[in-house]
């Protein structure tokens, strides 16, 4: 009895195979890695708009909006946290003890998924705290902020930036990344600080701080607020004055960032937006027109 004979890949076939299935890979995983950033983006829109609907909460129940920073450091973040489902955690914390008190160790180190974007693959910053992607805007949230809403946003809630989405720091203390560090400075140069003014800091690497946005607990100045006196991913370092105030950009790897408006909208805001439509979007009572850019 003769056996038939099976038939078999040559080492040729086997190749081709390889080579089809390495050109199918190449293909897909660029449509994967789309689809991977689409719901990052759309999950860290959420977080956004989770925020500026506790913002209206808030201000619905306090008929004002809740303040930038308190006397005891503590955010507009630290202050909304019943409103979007963190009661327990904000019955845990001491505000009448500041944020570096022992009294709130346990609590400031708490990670909370509402805030961290999952658009920016740095997970913390100091391990002792619970970071944030998302800072409030400085000229509607700042020290012992109690502006009435809706009627202090005269240029129209729809029109004026709650808050932003930006990358948190890295840690280092070398000025590598604009996206990641920045240059801190005491708070009495805040007077002489404009927008060029970490530029020649930076280019000497003197003065740079890696801990953005390292505790959502902490309101001050780039740890809870921002200002946008630099556009969207400035090529220009931000400026911290001792955490009261200074000259920040909203920062990503991409073409756009991310805001939350007062009216509870979320939108992306381009690199190209000019000053004048920027400056117009954050200032909520300046008169300004927002350009056909925005």
């Amino acid at each position: 009895m003769r056996r038939q004979k099976r038939s078999a890949f040559t080492l040729f076939q086997l190749l081709i195979v390889i080579a089809i299935l390495a050109i199918l890979i190449g293909l897909l995983l660029p449509a994967v890695q789309k689809v991977r950033e689409a719901a990052a983006r759309t999950q860290s829109q959420n977080n956004l708009k989770q925020l500026v609907l506790a913002t209206i909460n808030y201000a619905d129940t306090y008929a004002m909006l809740p303040p930038g920073v308190d006397d005891n450091d503590f955010s507009a973040t630290a202050k909304l946290l019943p409103f979007f489902e963190q009661q327990n955690l904000y019955q845990q914390i001491d505000f009448k003890k500041s944020i570096d008190d022992d009294a709130n160790a346990q609590w400031r180190k708490t990670r909370i998924k509402t805030l961290e974007s999952p658009q920016d693959p740095i997970q913390t910053v100091k391990n002792e705290w619970g970071p944030t992607n998302y800072l409030f805007n400085d000229l509607v949230f700042y020290l012992n902020s109690k502006l009435k809403y809706p009627a202090s946003i005269t240029d129209g809630t729809s029109n004026t930036v709650a808050i932003g989405e930006t990358l948190k720091g890295d840690g280092k203390k070398q000025a590598v990344d604009v996206h990641r560090q920045y240059v801190l400075l005491k708070k009495e140069d805040l007077k002489n600080t404009g927008p060029d003014t970490g530029v020649k800091y930076w280019k000497d690497g003197k003065n740079i701080a890696g801990d953005r946005c390292a505790s959502w607990m902490d309101g001050r100045f780039l740890q809870g607020m921002f200002n946008g006196k630099l556009l969207p991913n400035d090529e220009r370092p931000d400026v911290s004055c001792g955490g009261v105030s200074g000259v920040s950009a909203l920062r990503s790897y991409r073409d756009i960032v991310q805001v939350g408006l007062l009216d509870g909208s979320v939108r992306s805001v381009t690199n190209g937006v000019t000053h004048n439509t920027w400056k117009a979007a954050m200032t909520p009572s300046g008169g300004e027109v927002l350009g056909a850019d925005w």
